[in-house]
């Protein structure tokens, strides 16, 4: 599984395009009034205002090289303020093996660069935006995790570890070996690195097949 686009909602959108395209130089792909998109690595990022409600905020991931996490977190400090988690301003998952930094945008998403060493690729050229490979993870927050990861499996979506879905934890939705994932958790977990809750809001999932996940305005869960 690859995700080839993410669309999210803000209620912030000259913010958000001031801060992505400007303070950070993604490439704007397109724009009208109601939203604009931007590439990241291989897929796309969509920012709208239409149909908003409230305050919507995500989390999401970037993957970045295998050897750049120290450069990428030396050139994010110069534009973000990174999040904070038990005094530390990086998460060492051992497991995988990965490092991760983790800063709020505009909007209150939680955004994460990772690098993942057996997977991510090595780069030679000085960290910026355009050595970001992916989208990495995307949060998808429902009211019922078992019954939508059996939807998810009609696709080829499957837990990476083929473990039982929890309602309580985040299930990670992908192919372990590419390092891609779907977040699929229910209302009320904490995001790590933030003070927020998982909370559902509309977004737009399209993946390298063209499969959409979505979650609609009503907050209902929809696959095509």
């Amino acid at each position: 599984m690859e995700i080839k686009s993410v669309v999210l909602q803000t209620k912030s959108l000259m913010q958000m395009k001031n801060f992505y395209i400007g303070t950070l130089g993604f490439s704007l792909i397109n724009e009208d009034k109601n939203s604009f998109r931007m590439a990241v690595g291989t897929g796309e990022m969509e920012f709208t205002t239409k149909e908003v409600k409230g305050d919507p905020y995500y989390h999401f991931a970037f993957n970045i090289p295998a050897n750049k996490f120290n450069e990428a977190k030396s050139w994010a400090k110069e534009r973000v303020s990174l999040l904070v988690e038990d005094g530390v301003d990086e998460a060492n998952f051992t497991h995988l093996p990965a490092h991760a930094l983790y800063f709020y945008d505009p909007s209150g998403n939680i955004v994460e660069f990772i690098s993942r060493y057996e997977i991510a690729e090595a780069s030679m050229k000085p960290f910026s935006v355009k050595s970001i490979l992916n989208i990495s993870e995307i949060g998808l927050i429902v009211e019922d995790t078992i019954s939508v990861s059996e939807k998810l499996k009609e696709i080829g979506v499957y837990e990476r570890d083929n473990h039982t879905i929890s309602k309580k934890s985040l299930n990670f939705m992908g192919e372990r070996r590419n390092g891609v994932f779907i977040i699929l958790a229910q209302p009320g977990r904490r995001w790590i690195f933030s003070d927020k809750t998982s909370a559902i809001f509309p977004l737009e999932i399209t993946l390298i097949n063209n499969n959409k996940i979505i979650i609609n305005p009503e907050n209902e869960f929809q696959i095509f």
